[in-house]
């Protein structure tokens, strides 16, 4: 059973100048326990799929689902806050703030107390297999890598049970790439989590459980070759 679904979605964007119909009565699933990549070039309609998904707008028509819940319903502070987890190219951790302060601050925000933030920040980047040295550093002195998997344990840290992740791997070598994959199809496989990887990083492709192809608005499944 899907856990995030999308049913006929279609979004425009008007401007004073033109009409653009981004999304073209799309539907797609999403469920627990699989990793999916959602790929199309530029203009496709990916950013605009993933901005439906994490809340921050609501489609033109057709429903955005999240357990069995239309976002229309929902309040979308409350669903960004504590059901969707968001992991960016660009890390956006917080510069003053040391690798375990970073996990510590969405927590720390619903009121879990310092002691136990720490205690569990501490527990998540173990996870993303960061050793305790790291604890104390700022995101400057992290390799691009590293500060991607502190980002990943931050989005770990409400214990949400939907990550999206917009093109992880962007700004990566081909080695810290895989070690973030490796991450997130565990985090999947292991514990449950449905992840949606947005990306235009074709050599991840392999280690997807589901391809979803964007083009021109719409989207379609790509079937794997075994």
């Amino acid at each position: 059973m899907s856990i995030l679904s999308l049913q006929s979605v279609t979004y425009t964007y008007r401007s004073k100048y033109q009409t653009l119909q981004a999304l073209k009565g799309i539907t797609c699933a999403f469920e627990q326990g699989n990793i999916y990549a959602v790929v199309g070039k530029s203009g496709s309609g990916k950013s605009t799929m993933l901005s439906l998904m994490a809340g921050l707008d609501l489609p033109e028509t057709g429903s955005v689902v999240f357990r069995d819940r239309s976002t229309n319903t929902l309040d979308l502070d409350a669903y960004r806050r504590n059901d969707v987890a968001m992991i960016y190219q660009s890390f956006r951790l917080f510069p003053l703030l040391t690798a375990v302060e970073n996990v510590m601050y969405p927590m720390e925000l619903h009121g879990i107390s310092t002691k136990e933030a720490k205690k569990r920040a501490e527990e998540l980047i173990l996870r993303v297999d960061l050793p305790e040295t790291v604890f104390t550093r700022f995101p400057s002195m992290l390799s691009g890598g590293e500060q991607q998997r502190v980002a990943i344990a931050r989005a770990l840290a409400m214990d949400t049970d939907l990550i999206l992740a917009d093109e992880p791997t962007g700004n990566l070598d081909s080695a810290s790439s895989r070690i973030i994959i490796d991450i997130l199809c565990r985090l999947a496989h292991e514990q449950n989590y449905c992840v949606v990887v947005v990306t235009h990083d074709m050599g991840i492709l392999d280690s997807m459980d589901v391809i979803y192809q964007m083009r021109d608005g719409m989207v379609s499944r790509v079937e794997k070759e075994n």
